[in-house]
This record gives C-alpha cells, sequence and structure tokens, in this order.
C-alpha cells in the first residue's frame, strides 16, 4: 500500500516530521517557496501542514489534484480559502486547543499591563527618569472582568480571573446556564456587561456577527474608566473609534494583540494615551509552537491513515477510535445514497436519512456525510464526504436527520427517503455480522442484497417465466450473472429485481430488458 504523501510548507518544530514518518506517512518539509513553486510542486501530496506564511488560494487548489487534508498549526485559517477546498473536497483542520493557555495567559498579562502602567513606566525609567508620582495604577482584585466569548480560551481566561480575585460577566450566546456556573461566571447580556465592566477581554473569532462587535455605538456604551483588551482577532473592535475614546480618557486603557490590518505599521491607535500593543505574540511560547506542530501532525497523519476527523472546519468530526466502527455504516450509507440517486427522477427537493436502533446511538454526521455523497454523484464525479454537502446547499436540497430509539426487526437500521415530483422514495439498509452491508427494502419492497459493483434494477410483474426469460437474455449476450436477488409486495403483483454482474451492462442490453414481457422498469446500477 503506497504511504500518503504530505507537505510541510512553513516552518515548524521538528518533531512534527517524526510524527508523520511514525504514524505512516512518507513527508518532506519544504518552506519558503514562492506561489508558483508551490503550485508547481503540491499535486504530488496528499496532506498539506502549513502556518501563517503559505496561502492556499484557488490556483494552489486547483493543482493540488491529489490533495485531501490541510492541517493549520494554530487557529486562524484567513490564509486558506475554505469554501474552495470544500468545494474540492479538501478536509481543512486547525489546532485550536493548541495554544490557548498561551492566548488567555497573554491576556492576562495585557491586562495587568494596562492595570499598572508598565509599558510606559519602563520606557521612561530606562530612559534616566524616575517619574514614580506619574503612575498610579489600579487593582484588579475586587474589579469586574466582562469576557466577550465564553469558550476554550474565554474560560481558561475566566479560570485565571477568578484566581485574582476579579468578577467576571460573560456574554456568549452559545453559552449555557450550567457552563456558566460550571467556570464561575454570570452570564449577561452585550449591554448589560458594557455597562458594568471594569476591564473587557474578547475571545471571540471573527465572524459576520462578531465584527465590530466593539463598534462606535458599543464602545459608548461602556462604564467610564474601562480597560479593553484584544487578543483574538483583528477586526472586533472599531480602531478610530477607540482612539477617539482614548483620546477623551473615557476609556482609560487599550491593550490591542491583533490589528484589523497586518502587519500593523500605522494605526490611528498609536501613540494615544494609555495604548499598548504587541505584534500578535498571544501563540507566541516555545510550549505553544510546540504544541500546534505536533498535533497538526497528529490530526493530518489520523486522517490519512485512519480516516479520523479532528477539528475539521468543513466536515464532522471523527475521531480515531470512531472511524473503524464507523467505517461499515459509512459504505451502507454510501450505497443507500447512491441507489436512490440512480433510481429517483425528476427534481429532488429533500431528503430524510434515519437512524434505528445501534445506528440511533452513533456519531450522525458522518453518516449523513456518507449519504449524501453516494446522492451526489449523479451531479459530479468528484464527489466526496467532504463536499457533498456543499454541492446538496448549491442545489436547495434540503437535509434532514432523525434519530428514533425504537427497536425493529433489525437490530440496526438506515432509511434514506428523498422527496421528488413523483413523491417520496425510501431505500432501507442494515449491517449483517455489525459489518456486512445490505440492502433489505428498495421503495416499499422488502429484498435482501448486497450492492456492489455493476448491477441490473428490474421492477417487473410477478408472473411465472420471467426469470427464465431475463437469464436467457443475459446469457445469449454473454453477461455472467454473479448474485441474484427478488423481492415482491404480493403473490402477482410488482416484484423487483437486483442482478449483480461482472461488468456494466451495455446500454442496447438493458433496452431489449426493457422491452421483455412484464417488465416496468430496467436500469444500469454502478456501486
Amino acid at each position: 500500500m503506497t504511504k500518503p504523501k504530505v507537505l510541510i510548507s512553513d516552518k515548524m518544530d521538528p518533531n512534527a516530521a517524526r510524527i508523520f514518518e511514525e504514524r505512516g506517512c512518507d513527508v518532506d518539509v519544504i518552506t519558503g517557496e514562492t506561489p508558483e513553486e508551490l503550485i508547481a510542486r503540491i499535486g504530488d501530496y496528499d496532506g498539506l501542514a502549513i502556518r501563517s506564511s503559505t496561502k492556499v488560494t484557488k490556483e494552489v487548489l486547483d493543482a493540488a489534484t491529489n490533495l485531501k487534508v490541510i492541517g493549520r498549526a494554530g487557529i486562524g485559517v484567513d490564509n486558506v480559502d475554505i469554501p474552495y477546498a470544500s468545494g474540492k473536497g479538501v478536509v481543512v483542520m486547525n489546532t485550536p486547543f493548541g495554544n490557548s493557555i498561551t492566548t488567555a495567559e497573554h491576556a492576562i498579562a495585557m491586562t495587568l499591563a494596562l492595570a499598572r502602567q508598565i509599558p510606559a513606566a519602563n520606557t521612561r525609567t530606562q530612559a534616566g527618569e524616575w517619574p514614580k508620582k506619574d503612575f498610579m495604577g489600579v487593582e484588579v482584585t475586587g474589579k469586574t472582568l466582562g469576557l466577550i466569548g465564553a469558550g476554550n480560551i474565554g474560560s481558561i481566561v475566566a479560570s485565571r480571573a477568578l484566581g485574582l480575585k476579579m468578577k467576571i460577566v460573560a456574554f456568549d450566546p452559545f453559552l449555557t446556564e450550567e457552563r456558566a456556573v460550571e467556570i464561575g461566571v454570570e452570564k449577561v447580556t452585550l449591554d448589560e456587561m458594557l455597562a458594568r465592566a471594569d476591564f473587557i477581554t474578547l475571545h471571540t473569532p471573527l465572524t459576520d456577527e462578531t465584527r465590530n462587535i466593539l463598534s462606535a455605538e458599543n464602545l459608548a456604551k461602556t462604564k467610564p474608566g474601562v480597560r479593553i483588551v484584544n487578543c483574538a482577532r483583528g477586526g472586533l473592535i472599531d480602531e478610530a473609534a477607540l482612539a477617539e475614546l482614548l483620546e477623551s480618557g473615557h476609556v482609560a486603557g487599550a491593550a490591542l494583540d491583533v490589528f484589523e490590518t497586518e502587519p500593523a505599521t500605522e494605526s490611528p491607535l498609536f501613540g494615544k494615551p494609555g495604548f499598548i500593543c504587541t505584534p500578535h505574540l498571544g501563540a507566541s511560547t516555545t510550549e505553544a509552537q510546540v504544541n500546534v506542530a505536533l498535533q497538526v501532525a497528529e490530526q493530518l497523519s489520523d486522517y490519512l491513515v485512519n480516516g479520523g476527523v479532528t477539528n475539521a472546519l468543513n466536515m464532522p468530526s471523527l475521531s480515531a477510535e470512531e472511524a473503524p466502527k464507523l467505517k461499515p455504516y459509512m459504505s451502507l450509507a454510501e450505497n443507500l445514497g447512491s441507489l436512490v440517486g440512480q433510481l429517483a427522477h425528476g427534481n429532488l427537493t429533500n431528503i430524510s436519512i434515519e437512524r434505528e436502533g445501534a445506528a440511533a446511538a452513533l456519531n450522525g454526521k458522518p453518516i449523513t456525510g456518507a449519504v449524501l455523497a453516494g446522492l451526489m454523484r449523479r451531479y459530479s464525479d468528484t464527489v466526496n464526504m467532504v463536499n457533498a454537502p456543499y454541492l446538496a446547499k448549491e442545489r436547495g436540497l434540503e437535509v434532514r436527520e432523525v434519530r428514533h430509539e425504537r427497536e425493529g426487526a433489525y437490530n440496526t437500521l438506515l432509511r434514506v427517503t428523498v422527496g421528488t415530483d413523483a413523491g417520496d422514495r425510501s431505500v432501507v439498509g442494515t449491517l449483517f455480522g455489525s459489518e456486512a452491508p445490505r440492502l433489505v427494502e428498495i421503495f416499499g419492497v422488502g429484498i435482501e442484497a448486497d450492492l456492489h459493483g455493476s448491477m441490473l434494477y428490474i421492477v417487473n410483474e410477478d408472473a411465472p417465466g420471467f426469470i427464465g426469460r431475463i437469464g436467457t437474455l443475459l446469457g445469449e449476450k454473454g453477461i455472467n450473472i454473479g448474485t441474484f436477488h427478488l423481492g415482491r409486495r404480493d403473490a402477482g403483483g410488482e416484484a423487483v429485481l437486483l442482478l449483480s454482474v461482472d461488468a456494466p451492462i451495455p446500454a442496447e442490453v438493458v433496452a431489449q430488458a426493457q422491452a421483455l414481457e412484464g417488465v416496468k422498469v430496467a436500469m444500469p446500477l454502478e456501486f
């Protein structure tokens, strides 16, 4: 078996390359290339490990004909065109937890530096002054810290601030009351946090909802004398409005590690009273750089070798431990999606993926992704679990996931139903022996069949002699039947026949099968 090939295109801890090799990947470390050089090289690789320097553009992705996964050692993925990567079926991962402690500690350091005006005091002291009377600081003990974002980093900041005896109020739409109690914060609205906080620190990603969350309007709602810290993302604060409030004294101090435009060689904030800054150092510790490099190597190799998906930004996570257990379900799901996609005519309007029995207890997102991958092959021959949901969304296909706790005739069951112009069409499958995918119902007709290779699907009138006629036709054409599966609604009613054959059936033979007496539908299938 050929080993997956990985390119490390940015400088990172050398142990990352060792991890790739130990886990069964071939790895090349080639850094500092121009975009043109990367485009010329990338076609050979299955995986790409980057930091912030490599720009993964549409041109790079178009050239990356074998690429399956991109791993960013760090949190920010502004340098990756994620929508285009998704359309190409490339998984994009980051390492959001490798530098969490480092970033949280930097936010606390900036908070204390603001409280005691340490940078300005240091500069003047080293200039030969002794300006003791000019620097009257404030204690953080007993002060209210306002968190914007109480996720991984925000919760670490909260734990450190609690150790400093601060009171904490948090604005985060995704923070539950139970989680707020667990991390020792009070959940509040944004306006309430702005009105109460003595210090505000931001720990949220930059999205359409969070961009300029500290706008001129919201900054005006803050408590006089507030101090603001941002070690998250540039663009969360209206920098011009903040500069005006520093000048007026409404904001007593601001500490930024990130700017809307970086490198920030100029800013309206520079030189304003009470302003301090660092050049995006939130993740810049030895420990963090090692951690994110090792984590990205572990994540990429797990995906390329075992199928595990961790911290992916464009597909459901799937641990390396889950992957072997889910593998037969995903095979079944993909086949069911492919089957209903090939057989359901007309416009598809919606799809429902139902899990019953043992399947109901599993991680449903990868199963849904596999169903959509099989279904969307009617539209694209390059579809996979990554780009299938995007293709479905582009076509306005409504996707519904249903989990049933009930017990049925089978220990585990998947049902895939599509809505079409002609009505709903369902196919149902199970696993035999926990690993052998098997079709057990097609459009309401019970039938047990393996789905693989080339097959012929026939709907016919249940009457004596038909099996002989179809067997004779295929025999005369030199087509060998591998397996033969038959199901029917009622004796003498409608029957369904699924034949597996050794090679694709020529169109003229399918037409002759369609012309046989009693045949309503004859269609070739490929799996």
